[in-house]
């Protein structure tokens, strides 16, 4: 399988990639203060946005000047026409939103450079539509050092957004790189708008998303919906092959999305608002052709007691003090006929019995939903310690037409792939996957989904269990538990008969060694030392 950019170690860039983007970094965070970093992370990032889509504005500028094959007076007329940029994706930029206007005024005293920025941002809401209720307008703000927001911006200026994708690569580096350096100062909350990149890039290749509808119902800042773009393009499709729908209840969150997606020209319905998925499903009759998310883990606070007779919930009502299968059912009800999803979930989910989830798993393992389970390594996300790992479900093998032969083999399987032992170390407390581990587990799948002969067990790396197998384990879905019986049935004994086995000989040495300590107890004793 070809790989793209999806397969990419951030891990691995280069010592010049990483000194832009910290000397960035370490530029802009001067300017917090006594700011929090998640009201900070608006003002960082606002400024990136300007910066770029002023960048990109002066670069259709010079191309219309330039162009020779349009008269001279032509070119001036059409390098003010706003159709002219519009009709290469390019946001129109009114003069006093422009970079060089704003830097060429940094130092003035009135109004501050951050009245000036405020007024560009209103600007550009005000000629672009789509951009309405995203920009931050608050530069202006007492806390903020003007003085250093007028350095920040001299900065920033020597940084030009240019290279071979209209500059979206280095765009992305940068963004991507201050969204994963606010998700560490925000700790825990920064889970709500970042996953981490290589599982994202990992549950992009192992979907697939070429063509289709791709939907997130928690969708962040809008990462899986970078993934999916860059894969289609990374295998030569057209980006307007994938069409983009998330929802996001968090509003500073939703306007960061609507931002990441805004200037990477992506097109995506967010909603006309933010709202929580479970309350007020924005796209009741979507039917996707993949599901790609990272939703809150174990969310107890999800508001159960509204939605408790939800349609949505056709394999049992999820528990109110967790969200999780509240997740799972929301994603098949979103799933088209030959749809799948794919997201990440805590591994509690996996064998949890508590408040009927139980049951609920049974259920949807039954329906031939549950396609491929992937444990991942710990640290690799930096909000949480919390294990996790990853669901593949498909509505192929319960729709009742399946007409693919190597489809067919599939029906009453699933794979379980056991990725805990890959990974290295990024710093001293966080692991990537790197483009070696990401290739192994998508090939994995890729070649047990095809059935071309290419799959094979790997004691202690993947294990194709049926649903008896799952059944007699209760239908629990820990990877742990088919991918080191795959290793021991190797001598060709039963799983059930060798545990039968083995629990009868340990009972027998622990018989054997409750009668030694009654021995030992009595010598004890005859020697004045009882116990």
């Amino acid at each position: 399988m070809a790989r793209g950019p999806g397969s990419k170690s951030t891990a691995r860039d280069t010592p010049a990639r990483q000194t832009i983007e910290a000397t960035l970094w370490s530029a802009a965070d001067k300017l917090r203060g006594n700011m929090d970093a998640a009201e900070y992370k608006h003002v960082a990032l606002g400024l990136i946005f300007l910066k770029y889509i002023s960048d990109r504005f002066a670069e259709r500028h010079a191309e219309i000047i330039t162009d020779a094959d349009t008269p001279p007076d032509l070119r001036r007329e059409l390098a003010e026409d706003r159709d002219a940029y519009t009709a290469e994706n390019v946001f129109w930029v009114p003069e006093r939103a422009r970079w060089d206007f704003i830097k060429a005024n940094a130092t003035s005293v009135e109004p501050s450079i951050g009245a000036l920025i405020d007024q560009a941002m209103l600007a550009l809401e005000a000629e672009n539509p789509s951009l309405k209720g995203v920009l931050t307008k608050n530069y202006a703000r007492p806390e903020l050092d003007q003085r250093r927001l007028a350095e920040v911006i001299k900065l920033f200026s020597d940084l030009a957004f240019r290279d071979a994708h209209r500059g979206l690569d280095m765009l992305g580096r940068v963004y991507e790189y201050f969204l994963g350096q606010f998700a560490v100062a925000e700790g825990k909350r920064g889970g709500q708008y970042y996953t981490a990149g290589c599982v994202v890039r990992l549950l992009v290749e192992m979907l697939q998303p070429f063509k289709g509808r791709v939907y997130d119902p928690c969708c962040g800042s809008g990462g899986m919906f970078v993934q999916s773009e860059r894969f289609v393009e990374a295998h030569d499709g057209k980006r307007f092959d994938v069409s983009i729908f998330g929802q996001e209840s968090n509003p500073t969150t939703w306007r960061l999305a609507k931002m990441n997606l805004a200037i990477r020209g992506i097109e995506a319905d967010l909603g006309a608002k933010w709202a929580d998925s479970f309350i007020e499903d924005l796209h009741p009759g979507l039917k996707a052709d993949f599901v790609l998310a990272n939703p809150p883990f174990n969310d107890s606070d999800w508001g159960s007691e509204r939605v408790r007779a939800s349609e949505r919930w056709p394999y049992g009502t999820p528990p109110a003090g967790n969200a999780n299968f509240a997740w799972v059912q929301h994603f098949i009800h979103h799933l088209a006929p030959h749809g799948y999803a794919g997201f990440v979930l805590a591994n509690g989910s996996l064998s949890s019995q508590q408040s009927g989830e139980g049951e609920i798993r049974r259920k949807i393992i039954e329906a031939e939903l549950v396609d491929c389970i992937v444990s991942l390594p710990g640290q690799l996300f930096s909000t949480t310690q919390i294990p996790v790992s990853l669901w593949f479900l498909t509505r192929d093998k319960s729709n009742g037409l399946v007409r693919d032969r190597k489809l067919r083999n599939r029906i009453g399987q699933t794979l379980f792939i056991d990725a805990r032992d890959l990974g290295s170390m990024e710093t001293r407390t966080l692991k990537v996957l790197t483009a070696e581990d990401i290739a192994k587990i998508a090939d994995a799948y890729h070649a047990w989904r095809e059935k071309g002969g290419r799959y094979a067990d790997e004691a202690g790396f993947c294990k194709a269990a049926t649903t008896a197998d799952i059944a007699e384990r209760g239908f629990v879905l820990t990877p742990g538990r088919y991918v080191i019986a795959a290793a021991e049935e190797e001598d060709g004994e039963p799983f059930s008969a060798k545990m039968r086995r083995l629990t009868a000989t340990l009972r027998e040495q622990m018989e054997t060694g409750t009668q030694l300590d009654t021995q030992i107890k009595q010598n004890l004793a005859r020697l004045g030392y009882g116990i």
